[in-house]
């Protein structure tokens, strides 16, 4: 039976709390234009209707604690509940960021010891945890290019970006003020280094590149594309979103990159989708340190404070001092894996990515050959002579109880699947998915109708994804 709206259960008088009368003196009145007329159209509840009403909602979302969630470039690794119980201890939970410095010992030497973690882990010098999030992180490193290339006396004109990008990248460069310029990859899904030369210029303020790349690829040519930019007086900016892949194995700041950010969300396990909650923080080398957020935490005579002096810096990018609650899943997920721990995490993620490569390569097409890192894009452009697309086999998916793959990214592959399994999922469960994803190719050759009305058993039906964006309906 399809569930109502809270405001439909809603029956006069009903309640679920009490109050106790008043026993002080009531002291004025607020000034009567202050007063609503009318009441607020609240839901009149039952405290036990408000819990099931709202258990039975959370029962239709999918979540990484019901399965497997292989969405490309996400990460959507499984959350251990340790990090959840310690982010919970009472000593975190219940403090403010007003208080002053000498009340919240702990949590500014939690954040220190956080930034040390990340750059001993990264190669780079130092790190601010400030920034919200990985499309925040990139703007945030954008800024501090900006700032660095002022100081030099040349703000520049342009960065360049491959055309496998993530889609934020551009964003960020053209919210920090910059133009972006879009490099080809070559035949190999690999930075094109003929066209990368062809487009450096002394107004090159910055190279972003993703590496792993969002084909999953290794940007073999790293180094050379390092130097290359660093001869013209630009900077190496790494979009850290698919660090899983490298993690405890290569450091970027070992590999020519100036500054970077990291998902916290991602890669040191802590719960994100659905909008939050999120971090991105930046990594820098040293010259570049004199230009990150403020405040900033510095330890002076064995005490931790909030420092602003730092003249040079790109100012706040962030209310307070960023998502703390995150800080203290990840700086968990990172103590309780250990240096080894961290270095299982990066192997089993390549190696369950490529035995599912090796499982669907021969059913779906394999733009890009070769060994992969942490994840891969097939194509289901084959399957358009069936009248069929990438979306009737990710929403036929959802039919056999898993979640759909990133699709139709990156946009160099036509008609994209791109999967990312992580390092948490077993044998058991890829065997699972890709058998799913070659019946579900079966079926687009013999059935496709079957796939173009799916998916046929989730608690909302296919939407005209157009129309539900213009037009937000709520009932069923």
């Amino acid at each position: 039976m399809p569930e109502k709206l809270i405001i439909e259960l809603s029956k006069e008088g009903r309640k679920g709390y009490s109050l106790p009368e008043l026993d002080v003196e009531r002291k004025g009145e607020l000034p009567e234009k202050l007063l609503r007329k009318t009441p607020p159209e609240l839901p009149e509840v039952s405290e036990n209707e408000v819990v099931r009403h709202f258990v039975r909602l959370s029962g239709m979302n999918y979540n990484v604690d019901r399965g497997f969630y292989p969405l490309g470039s996400c990460t959507m690794k499984y959350n251990p509940k340790i990090n959840e119980k310690l982010a919970r201890l009472e000593g975190f939970l219940n403090i403010h960021p007003l208080q002053p410095a000498s009340t919240v010992q702990g949590a500014l030497k939690l954040m220190k010891t956080l930034e040390n973690l990340l750059a001993r882990i990264s190669g780079f010098d130092a790190i601010s945890l400030q920034p919200a999030a990985g499309a925040h992180g990139e703007l945030t490193s954008m800024m501090i290019v900006r700032r660095y290339h002022e100081k030099q006396g040349n703000p520049r004109k342009y960065v360049l970006i491959p055309d496998s990008a993530h889609g934020t990248n551009p964003a960020s460069v053209t919210i920090s003020g910059y133009i972006a310029k879009q490099i080809k990859s070559n035949e190999y899904g690999r930075v094109d280094l003929e066209d990368l030369k062809a487009n450096l210029s002394e107004e090159v303020a910055a190279f972003m590149v993703t590496n792993p790349n969002t084909l999953g690829l290794f940007e073999t040519d790293i180094i050379e594309i390092s130097k290359m930019v660093h001869d013209v007086g630009g900077l190496m900016y790494m979009d850290g979103a698919n660090l899983n892949a490298l993690v405890g194995y290569i450091r970027p700041g070992d590999l020519g990159f100036d500054v970077m950010h990291f998902n916290l969300h991602k890669t040191f396990s802590t719960p994100h989708g659905g909008g939050g909650p999120g971090s991105g923080p930046v990594g820098v080398k040293k010259f570049l340190e004199p230009f990150l957020p403020v405040p900033r935490v510095v330890e002076k005579d064995g005490k931790f404070e909030l420092s602003y002096d730092f003249p040079d810096s790109i100012g706040k990018v962030h209310f307070f001092y960023g998502n703390f609650n995150v800080f203290i899943r990840a700086l968990t997920y990172i103590l309780m894996m250990g240096e080894e721990g961290l270095k299982k995490v990066a192997e089993n993620a390549v190696i369950n990515a490529n035995y599912l490569k090796t499982l669907l390569e021969k059913e779906y097409t394999l733009p890009y050959g070769g060994f992969c890192m942490h994840e891969f894009v097939l194509s289901g452009k084959f399957l358009r002579k069936y009248r069929v697309k990438t979306l009737d086999v990710a929403k036929r998916l959802l039919d056999y109880g898993f979640h759909a793959p990133t699709i139709y990214f990156p946009l160099i592959v036509s008609e994209a699947l791109m999967i990312e399994p992580t390092e948490t999922e077993s044998r058991e469960t890829l065997d699972k998915f890709a058998e799913t994803l070659v019946k579900i190719k079966k079926e687009a050759m013999e059935n496709p109708d079957l796939l173009h009305s799916a998916p046929h058993n989730t608690p909302v039906r296919r939407l005209n994804e157009a129309k539900a964006a213009r037009e937000l309906k709520v009932r069923w």
